[in-house]
């Protein structure tokens, strides 16, 4: 039988990090191995599941690549099954009737937590089959419990070896609520075998949940699957990982300019590493390479400086023409439009512009803000930059910027006005003012992009154009006399 997996969120809240890294390793898994991946909604919960957080997993999950071949399944729709294995067990004298009231139960385990896992069993022996059965047909409120067998449960985990439990630890689990409804573990282990999944790949958290399941697959007489426990994800405080340290759901990452590639790069490396120190890979390098044996049992580090890098090194490896689509979708209406009206009347153009930026952006919406200084003629000055590189001495910013829009206005050709040219003309006017060629570019810089940081300078001139460098600059010279009339 060909190998099958599933991710099984539940509709509660929407996809976030920790989910995502259980679908990519099972999508990863079920690639790499020609395997089927299955995505089963465990919506069971109505009370807290919502068609919303359906279509925002479902949504999150297609952003990121990870296509499953069946599905999505609904859990709820299955509750008749669930009651039917439960009954099954319940004939077959491997459940029994629990009466226990809620409020007992909660006082015994305030009182004596270790006789709850004990009493309902006693207290089903001290009331007998005849009375349960007459009080069941009364419809008096019971819960349907798992007799858990004598022994020990042990499997060999794909992550943490061999795992055992004394069944002695492990309470007489509820198959039924006293509402009729299925629990958690029945549902998923009447629904994994129908499926017929034979590896479950899931977060550590559920590891104690394992040896209840794995007595249910036999006390149902289904194959038990395989299991790989993936380690927790903390937050660079090596606390549960939250909101507070950046983490969000799958969908937010595409407003921030994540890219889905570098998304999933990122999740395969929270918990696996692929044996060398290579980090940057494509979904395809990933598939070729991951592998179960290879994924840790130490909790793994969600670090969003991480992602961010990553992200960049992806940005850089996008073709062209694949980064001006993804970029021109990220700006906003107005400005979209002017991009796109360069690009048609000047592909080369924003191919060159768009190559310049994403070597010091990390993310999509980055090369959109650095990208607005070469598609519109009035931009915005960081204050930072302007206290730093203009109004510590601006008479001086001013007169460097007059003198910087002489001297380079002398290139009259279009054809002249390359990067080496510039260069030559900016390094002679510094020579001759006698300062270093940086009191020049720093306040040429703000002027051209407003900000403190760029590519080169000179590229930025090449790309930006003479025309529109030039009348930078006379804006800043003047906006800094301007600024100076206002104080004085």
């Amino acid at each position: 039988m060909s190998l099958r997996v599933r991710f099984a969120p539940s509709p509660t809240g929407y996809l976030h990090v920790g989910g995502a890294r259980t679908a990519l390793f099972n999508w990863l898994v079920a690639r790499k191995e020609n395997g089927v991946f299955v995505l089963r909604i465990e919506d069971t919960d109505r009370d807290r599941s919502s068609d919303d957080m359906v279509r925002a997993i479902v949504d999150g999950m297609s952003w990121l690549g990870l296509e499953w071949d069946e599905g999505p399944y609904s859990q709820g729709a299955a509750v008749e099954r669930h009651k039917a294995e439960a009954l099954r067990l319940l004939e077959e004298g491997k459940a029994y009737r629990d009466f226990t009231s809620p409020e007992e139960l909660a006082r015994l385990r305030r009182e004596d937590p270790d006789a709850v896992i004990h009493f309902p069993r006693q207290a089903a022996a001290e009331l007998g089959e005849a009375e349960a059965e007459r009080r069941a047909a009364a419809d008096e409120p019971h819960a349907i419990r798992f007799r858990v067998p004598e022994g020990e449960t042990i499997w060999k985990d794909r992550v943490h070896g061999s795992t055992r439990f004394r069944n002695a630890d492990i309470e007489d689990l509820v198959l039924l609520r006293a509402d009729g409804s299925p629990t958690y573990n029945l549902a998923v282990v009447s629904d994994d075998a129908h499926m017929e999944i034979n590896l479950v790949i899931r977060g550590d958290d559920h590891i104690s949940n394992t040896p209840k399941q794995i007595l249910l697959y036999e006390a149902l007489g289904y194959p038990v699957p395989e299991f790989a426990h993936a380690p927790m994800i903390l937050g660079p405080d090596g606390k549960r990982l939250s909101k507070r340290h950046g983490a969000a759901a799958v969908g937010e990452y595409a407003g921030q300019g994540i890219l889905p590639e570098a998304m999933m790069n990122f999740l395969a490396l929270l918990g696996w590493s692929p044996g060398t120190d290579e980090e940057v890979m494509t979904p395809q390098e990933l598939v070729e390479r991951f592998s179960l044996d290879r994924v840790v049992k130490k909790a793994a580090v969600f670090d969003p400086e991480k992602l961010a890098w990553l992200n960049g090194q992806h940005l850089n490896r996008l073709p062209l023409d694949d980064l001006a689509e993804r970029v021109l979708t990220q700006l906003d209406p107005e400005l979209g439009q002017v991009a796109r009206d360069r690009q048609s009347a000047d592909p080369a153009w924003f191919s060159q512009i768009l190559d310049l930026l994403r070597a010091r952006a990390r993310t999509l919406d980055e090369i959109g803000v650095k990208l607005r200084p070469y598609l519109v003629d009035e931009i915005a000055y960081n204050p930072k930059a302007v206290k730093k590189h203009w109004l510590k001495r601006p008479d001086e910013a001013a007169d460097h910027l007059d003198a910087l829009h002489a001297r380079l206005g002398q290139v009259l050709s279009p054809n002249g006005w390359t990067e080496e040219r510039l260069e030559e003309e900016l390094r002679a006017l510094a020579s001759e003012r006698e300062v270093g060629a940086g009191k020049l570019i720093h306040p040429l810089r703000v002027a051209l992009v407003g900000e403190a940081v760029s590519p080169g300078i000179f590229e930025v001139l090449v790309a930006m154009g003479r025309d529109r460098s030039l009348a930078r600059m006379s804006a800043g010279s003047l906006w800094i006399r301007s600024r100076e009339t206002d104080e004085s």
